[in-house]
């Protein structure tokens, strides 16, 4: 597992406070809203809509916000227009990294995105210069306290996973092909395994190890990055050791 995979869950543990939890809303309301849009309203018939419902739905977003939303992406409601894009480039150290945009003023979002990783110690480079190293794959924790391995070695398997790894003290990550995500999860939930979070995320096999002197730089760059309002994603391909991110995370 990445040291991006474990720095994005210790973000999400820090992300209990109101000011956190909104932004965090604000972030899963436009991918409600954008999944409805390029899928339709029906969510048993649209994976990335239901996937987006099901992670609002773990924050404890309220339902009348997810419906608005859905009504909201399907055009039965007015609403901003945003629009869906990408963009790259690399981080202290020479990590890649990649930002995913929803944004009603493209121009205004580039300039900004530019200027954060100018003055955070990186640069943004051209379309494909770095999306070639990342591969969408289905992630899927379940908590690791109080579940049996191999028990859930075999669920995974046979609801079709590809992988169950077990490198974190606090849960397994099931790994499955991204249109597998939605049905892998709810077999492990019918088989009563507690999933903490799931989704599909960018996942690089070239990992870039990060030493103590460039790790606070990146990880201050992938914060500023994920604090901007019109960021709904960022992935990375750094690996910071667990002793380092422990030491930052305090």
């Amino acid at each position: 597992m990445s040291g991006h995979s474990k720095w994005a869950t210790i973000k999400r543990k820090k992300a209990a406070t109101d000011a956190a939890r909104g932004k965090l809303f604000t972030k899963y309301i436009r991918e409600i809203t954008l999944a409805a849009r390029a899928g339709g309203s029906d969510s048993e018939a649209n994976p990335r809509l239901r996937s987006a419902v099901s992670a609002a739905k773990a924050i404890n977003m309220p339902a009348s916000n997810i419906d608005r939303a859905i009504k909201r992406g399907a055009g039965e409601i007015e609403g901003a227009a945003y629009e869906e894009t990408v963009y790259e480039g690399y981080g202290p150290g020479g990590v890649a990294i990649l930002v995913e945009v929803a944004t009603d003023n493209r121009n205004r979002t580039g300039g900004e995105i530019r200027s954060l990783f100018t003055k955070n110690g990186g640069a943004l480079a051209e379309a494909g210069s770095v999306s070639y190293l990342f591969k969408p794959r289905g992630i899927i924790h379940v908590e690791k306290k109080s579940t049996v391995e191999d028990a859930l070695l075999d669920a995974a398997l046979e609801a079709g996973a590809d992988d169950v790894i077990s490198d974190s003290e606090d849960y397994f990550e099931v790994v499955t092909a991204p249109g597998k995500l939605e049905a892998v999860r709810a077999a492990l939930q019918a088989g009563k395994f507690t999933v903490i979070h799931a989704e599909v995320a960018k996942v690089s096999s070239q990992l870039v190890p990060v030493d103590s002197k460039h790790a606070e730089a990146v990880l201050r760059l992938v914060d500023a990055l994920e604090e901007h309002d019109d960021v709904q994603k960022v992935w990375s391909n750094f690996n910071i050791s667990d002793e380092v991110l422990a030491k930052l995370s305090r």
